[in-house]
């Protein structure tokens, strides 16, 4: 990581100008973050990877100033939309803090010790993202000029959160992507353990923070778990992509489901979701299946076999906007399947993580298994993303997570 000088001033005449093309502008007034490198008309000083930059309109009009990256599509994220604020220390500092601020409001810290500190568009620190878990950081960098001020970052987070540790992950891709040179790792304090237990909504998990999925688990999820919980005593419930077991415990646990089958095709995962079990005192209750999910639920739809619940919260289908149809495809052909084990009268409970997939995309997919399947799905409540996973709604990209409660009749 490079040293990166900030700004002697907060003013604008000493820094690379990005001029965007006519009729490009109108997104990046309205606070959208990233000027993608097709929206760019011409650049002039040419400024180094991670340089502070200058935005401006086809006519000259200041719209704010961002980083810049000539390695990546995403050629310049925005921070700032006024003149006077330059991206220095303190900038960075004012950025955490508040986001911190929301989180010591918003979380019950008795209930759950892990949860997203920094959620990176939707806390105005575009390329960075922060959870807890118990004493330690997790910190995902997406963006090369947020990885050159990496130093500052942790520094600033070690001040602020007093953590035993800070620990950096890189997301599949990214490297690549933002042209990124940095190597995961330990960056600050001590190690987090191969295996920490958390508290989600009062229950014990186990986590393997420095090589689980996403950051350790998906914290995101929390909310929705708790609410699903609430529709399934005495269900029996297919927690299909199980994962470590968080849906299926948790609806045993606090839902007082009746029986629970977790499958997914990991065997490491499944093996978590074994422990999970046993720390929370249901193993009598649950029952463990490695196996592809597609053919598992077809096996099932074959043989006859139904559950009151059924939730399918899959990975990521589409990363892209050329995925979206395939993705589509996907989403229905999944549900179709999963419809068909409900009784009648039972629970749906369908998710998506794809950003690309709108909130009403998802909603069609429903309306079109609906369709296929001819019967009558009512949704019950229409899910997201918990406090600590805030929405901009200058950057809609930020709304990924679609969880659809529904009754199928």
């Amino acid at each position: 990581m490079k040293t990166v000088s900030e700004p002697s001033s907060n003013s604008l005449a000493h820094l690379p100008v990005v001029t965007l093309k006519k009729r490009r502008a109108q997104p990046f007034f309205n606070q959208h973050p990233w000027v993608f490198a097709g929206a760019v008309s011409h650049i002039n000083r040419e400024p180094e990877p991670g340089d502070e930059v200058v935005v401006r309109a086809n006519d000259a009009k200041f719209i704010a100033r961002g980083l810049f990256n000539p390695n990546s599509n995403i050629r310049v994220r925005l921070y700032s939309w006024d003149k006077k604020t330059p991206i220095d220390a303190a900038f960075w500092s004012a950025r955490i803090n508040e986001a911190i601020s929301l989180r010591e409001a918003c979380i019950d810290t008795e209930q759950n010790s892990a949860y997203r500190l920094i959620f990176s568009e939707a806390d105005g620190i575009s390329g960075l993202t922060v959870d807890r878990y118990n004493d330690w950081l997790m910190v995902q960098i997406t963006s090369l000029a947020i990885s050159e001020r990496a130093e500052l970052l942790f520094d600033l987070l070690m001040e602020r959160c007093q953590p035993r540790g800070i620990w950096l992950r890189t997301e599949k891709g990214i490297r690549e992507a933002e042209g990124l040179e940095c190597r995961d790792g330990l960056v600050r304090g001590e190690e987090p353990p191969p295996s920490l237990t958390i508290r989600e909504n009062g229950l014990p998990f186990l986590v393997n923070p420095a090589e689980g999925q996403k950051t350790g688990c998906f914290l995101d999820q929390r909310e929705n778990r708790r609410a699903v919980a609430s529709y399934v005593a005495r269900h029996r419930v297919l927690d299909a992509f199980s994962y470590a077991g968080g849906f299926g415990i948790t609806a045993a646990k606090l839902g007082a489901a009746a029986s629970v089958v977790c499958v997914d095709s990991s065997e490491s995962a499944l093996d978590l979701a074994r422990a999970n079990a046993e720390a929370n005192g249901v193993t009598d209750r649950l029952e463990f299946v490695r196996s592809d999910v597609f053919q598992y639920l077809e096996q099932c739809r074959d043989y006859g076999t139904q559950f009151d619940t059924v939730i399918l919260d899959p990975p990521k289908m589409a990363r892209q906007q050329k995925g979206i149809p395939n993705a589509l495809r996907g989403y229905h052909g999944l549900n179709v399947l999963g419809a068909s084990l409900v009784k009648p009268g039972g629970l749906l409970v369908t998710c998506s993580c794809s950003g690309q997939v709108t909130r009403e995309d998802f909603r069609n997919v429903l309306a079109e298994v609906s369709t296929t399947t001819e019967r009558r799905i009512q949704i019950l409540e229409a899910r997201g993303l918990p406090a600590d996973h805030p929405v901009s709604p200058n950057c809609p990209e930020n709304d990924y997570l679609k969880c659809f409660v529904c009754r199928v009749n």
